[in-house]
């Protein structure tokens, strides 16, 4: 009798799992929950606006409904019949010019001044050592701390605003120009050293036109920065100004002024931060900075 043995029957190996289309992978239903997905201009303009009109609801809904005294936090009609008269019976849109001179002077001065000391310092590694613990140090003193001394060298005029909106936005300007500066991509400047380039056409060529775009951004924070200091200096000595006024509208008690100045302040660095916005897209097309 003769037996046959059977061969043991080798498994197969599993196939292997294809690899997931990147377009097939994964997401949540809705493109707004999903992270890094960009929104259209669109859908931002309609989920900011719908953000204020929230807020404003809210307000509404505490003050008229009496959760808040109404001495304490002024309802948004009456904030706005306040602001009505601020324009119409108080010369308020002289007090906003004033603001809005000191701050783009004090910003200024001190973007003329910071931006190149901070691409020297960026650039030259001896520079960086010799100014940035200074600077460092500097860039951690309020502003605010300053107003008593600025006012016994300077007195209460425009002199003594300007110097606080500049000491709170040089320093900080600085470092950050050295800091995006001296990020520089190493091999943009070897591959320039190997084409003949000086040590300053490296500065000119190389570093300051790719730091160009994230300099403009830069100077478009701390222009909100500013914003701060200068509301603080005329808190103090001053006759004139948002600052000014809401110091006035806090002795009466009038909290509606005081609402309609914040406002103001926010709506006019809004406006500001949108148009350094669109000027640093038009004159830096090329960068990632949205």
């Amino acid at each position: 009798m003769s037996s046959s043995v059977q061969a043991p029957a080798t498994a197969r190996p599993p196939a292997p799992i294809a690899a997931q289309p990147a377009d097939r992978a994964p997401r949540a239903r809705h493109p707004w929950l999903s992270p890094l997905v960009p929104v259209s201009s669109q859908a931002r303009w309609i989920l900011g606006l719908s953000f204020f009109a929230a807020f404003f609801g809210v307000w509404a809904v505490v003050t008229l409904g009496g959760f808040v005294p109404r001495t304490f936090l002024a309802d948004p009609m009456t904030m706005a019949h306040e602001g009505w008269l601020l324009f119409t019976q108080y010369g308020f849109i002289g007090d906003i010019g004033m603001t809005v001179w000191r701050v783009i002077g004090g910003f200024v001065l001190a973007a003329v001044l910071a931006v190149p000391l901070g691409i020297f310092m960026g650039a030259y590694k001896a520079a960086e050592a010799f100014f940035e613990p200074f600077v460092s140090f500097c860039r951690y003193l309020p502003a605010s701390a300053f107003i008593p001394l600025l006012i016994l060298w300077a007195g209460i005029g425009e002199t003594q605003k300007l110097l606080v909106i500049f000491i709170g936005s040089f320093f900080q300007i600085v470092l950050m120009v050295a800091v995006t500066v001296g990020g520089a991509r190493k091999d943009l400047v070897e591959a320039a050293y190997t084409l003949g380039a000086t040590p300053r056409g490296i500065v000119r060529r190389v570093l300051v036109p790719g730091a160009a775009p994230e300099i403009a951004e830069t100077l478009r924070l701390v222009l909100g920065w500013a914003w701060t200091y200068v509301i603080v200096a005329e808190l103090i000595g001053s006759s004139s100004g948002i600052g000014h006024m809401i110091t006035d509208s806090q002795a009466l008690l009038n909290t509606g002024q005081i609402i309609f100045g914040i406002i103001v302040i926010g709506c006019i660095g809004l406006v500001s931060d949108l148009v350094f916005k669109l000027a640093n897209q038009r004159l830096f097309p090329w960068s990632s900075i949205k």
